[in-house]
């Protein structure tokens, strides 16, 4: 399978915002002019760290479940694919002593996230830096999200 860098453009691009104080730790998502996509929220009463996005009229969109891995991370990421409304599950299986994570979908990959250990805006912005590459046709805000939620789930172990 072929993959892209994901680039930022006008139509594919997506920002997320998060307020400083939250009591539900949410995300919102939106493309470039400031539409929201989708709001990313933690969920609270879960055993393993789970995050949902939600449409802005309240529609559940998507759920990255938090799996027990013993070394690294694993999720599962299920969704009502929106061409054809079939169910989709996507694996995420992350491996943080390499700072990397693959997505795949029946076992062929359509993301690749990786990150700088030890840059600069780390160590003096807080700031993680992530690269992502993703397959043609594979929605960058959702890979996004899934980024997002993986470094809230390790940054709290």
């Amino acid at each position: 399978m072929t993959s892209q860098s994901a680039q930022p453009t006008a139509s594919t691009s997506a920002k997320s915002r998060a307020k400083l104080i939250s009591m539900r730790d949410k995300k919102k998502f939106t493309d470039m002019t400031g539409n929201e996509l989708f709001t990313l929220s933690n969920k609270m009463m879960a055993i393993s760290k789970s995050f949902h996005g939600e449409s802005p009229n309240g529609t559940a969109n998507f759920e990255v479940k938090g799996k027990f891995k013993l070394m690294g991370s694993k999720s599962v990421i299920t969704f009502k694919n929106a061409a054809d409304g079939k169910d989709v599950e996507l694996e995420l299986n992350g491996d943080w002593l390499d700072k990397s994570a693959n997505i795949t979908l029946n076992g062929k990959p359509v993301a690749a996230i990786s990150r700088k250990f030890f840059n600069a805006s780390q160590f003096f912005g807080d700031k993680q830096t992530y690269f992502m590459t993703v397959a043609p046709n594979v929605d960058l805000s959702l890979m996004a999200a899934i980024c997002v939620a993986l470094d809230e789930r390790e940054n709290e172990k």
